[in-house]
């Protein structure tokens, strides 16, 4: 499976206040590379503390880093046509549909799947489906509520979720996941 995992950490409770964003590229079922940008959010300096607790980032982190708007040229070629994943989509999708609106940006040609979903239907019976509870069930170490780490932790158990049940393409998603593909735009 050929797929690009993505993460974003926010400054704000609203969507469109990204201040860090991670990318896992996964081409046939291998990782070849982890990324991540700092984001200098639409409301800068504003930061809410709850946020912030999550993730760590501080507005003096992000001060000197591009917008959205700024960014989008780097990240582009790492969304346009590719089939995005990441665990609990609907913030993370949000995130990027809210964002680029606000920056009237043009969404990118992608479909995308959501890792938590297509967890709960195959490993059935956890108390728990968040990234830190199936990354140390699966023994894969990361830096939860960091974009790059949580990224290649979705990454990683996808890969693991997609070998287990012989997922090798995205028509497989529904009878194997149990769970479908959806366009971002």
């Amino acid at each position: 499976m050929d797929f690009v995992a993505l993460d974003f950490e926010t400054a704000t409770p609203q969507r469109d206040s990204p201040c860090e964003i991670g990318l896992t590229v996964v081409r046939d079922n291998a990782i070849v590379e982890t990324r991540s940008w700092l984001i200098k959010p639409l409301y800068y300096p504003h930061f809410n503390s709850f946020n912030v607790g999550v993730h760590g980032i501080l507005p003096s982190d992000v001060k000197d880093q591009p917008d959205f708007a700024e960014l989008w040229p780097q990240l582009k070629p790492y969304l346009e046509g590719q089939l995005l994943i990441a665990h609990n989509a609907s913030f993370d999708m949000s995130v990027l549909r809210k964002t680029m609106a606000t920056y009237n940006i043009p969404l990118p040609e992608a479909r995308y799947a959501c890792s938590l979903k297509f967890s709960k239907n195959i490993w059935k019976g956890l108390h728990k489906y968040d990234l830190k509870t199936l990354c140390s069930m699966h023994r894969i170490n990361f830096l939860h509520h960091r974009a790059a780490s949580d990224a290649f932790a979705c990454a990683s158990l996808s890969v693991k979720a997609f070998e287990l049940t012989g997922t090798s393409s995205e028509t497989d998603f529904t009878t194997n996941l149990g769970c479908g593909i959806s366009r971002l735009n």
